[in-house]
């Protein structure tokens, strides 16, 4: 029964983290790091499927090892996910404390970015 939660909570990990490549401000590759340790703890096998993904795979497997993320994805990501913060709040938000805790999220997720993931040293070759 675990198994299958885990199985399930991977799929919906997989389901946000394809609109996290569509979505600015949705974190693709967190969503399938989550996906890939869900699988991991019910089937080998997607869990493979995720780090063989051309793009997603890298990423997964370098933050699995320890190596954090490269500094041009970081910056990447944060401005991305400032622009869709700051377009949010202008355009799209009307009540001022959810005005406020999109915000708050977006400075919690550039601390993780920048603070609690390590950066990755440049031109590091993958074995």
């Amino acid at each position: 029964m675990i198994r299958a939660l885990w199985f399930v909570l991977g799929w919906i990990c997989v389901a946000f983290g394809g609109l996290g490549i569509l979505l600015p401000g949705l974190p693709a590759t967190g969503f399938f790091v989550f996906a890939a340790g869900c699988f991991s703890r019910s089937s080998p096998r997607f869990e493979r499927w995720i780090l063989d993904l051309p793009t997603i795979g890298p990423l997964v497997s370098d933050y699995r090892a320890g190596l954090g993320m490269r500094k041009s994805i970081k910056i990447r990501a944060t401005f991305m996910m400032w622009l869709s913060i700051i377009l949010s709040v202008t355009f799209a938000i009307d009540i001022i404390p959810v005005k406020f805790i999109v915000v708050l999220c977006g400075l919690i997720g550039s601390w993780f970015i920048w603070i609690r993931t390590p950066t990755q040293p440049e031109g590091l070759v993958r074995t």
